[in-house]
């Protein structure tokens, strides 16, 4: 099983939501609520575009089929699609800036196998070659064991209120080169 990366393209946006609700829906029963995941789906996960536009998003695959998805920010959004977004989205600074790994979602049928540490890698590598010496993210309670094996650090819990009363817990998550 090889495992090919490669950049998204505005293109794939469609197949790459299935993607996601696919893994919100397989991956997150044993830390949310099945009201909560569909909430989630509807107002926080989803492709953020700016992430496609910037070249900063990758989708990796496995003989041609889409399994994972996920990138790294020069912007200041920390978590969510282009459904959650509601401001300007500005640059960092990589002098005094964390960049933001986002995003990222792996098909339930490919979960534990290392697409989430392949993709990781790649944007770390990607972030630093563009000058980001530390790394921040929001990341869903099914994503803390890989991030803390990845060597990220918990920095807070953040209970984000959807618009439909569902509360979702996020970890804000930090790591140093």
């Amino acid at each position: 099983m090889q495992i090919t990366t490669r950049l998204a393209q505005l293109t794939d946006i469609p197949q790459l939501n299935e993607l996601i609700a696919q893994s919100v829906r397989g991956l997150s029963t044993d830390y949310y609520t099945p009201n909560q995941i569909e909430s989630a789906i509807k107002y926080i996960f989803g492709v953020d575009t700016q992430l496609v536009i910037d070249g900063t998003y990758y989708i990796a695959e496995i003989d041609g089929a889409m399994v994972g998805c996920g990138g790294w920010s020069k912007r200041n959004t920390l978590y969510g699609g282009d459904q959650h977004k509601e401001m300007e989205d500005p640059l960092l600074d990589p002098k005094t800036d964390a960049a933001r790994i986002r995003a990222f979602f792996v098909h339930p049928d490919h979960a534990r196998k290392g697409v989430g540490t392949h993709i990781i890698n790649l944007c770390e590598a990607a972030a630093h070659a563009n000058g980001f010496t530390r790394f921040e993210l929001g990341a869903t309670l099914p994503g803390v064991p890989l991030y803390k094996a990845m060597g990220y650090v918990e920095i807070e819990r953040v209970d984000a209120e959807l618009p439909d009363g569902e509360i979702l817990g996020i970890v804000k998550m930090r790591k140093y080169l």
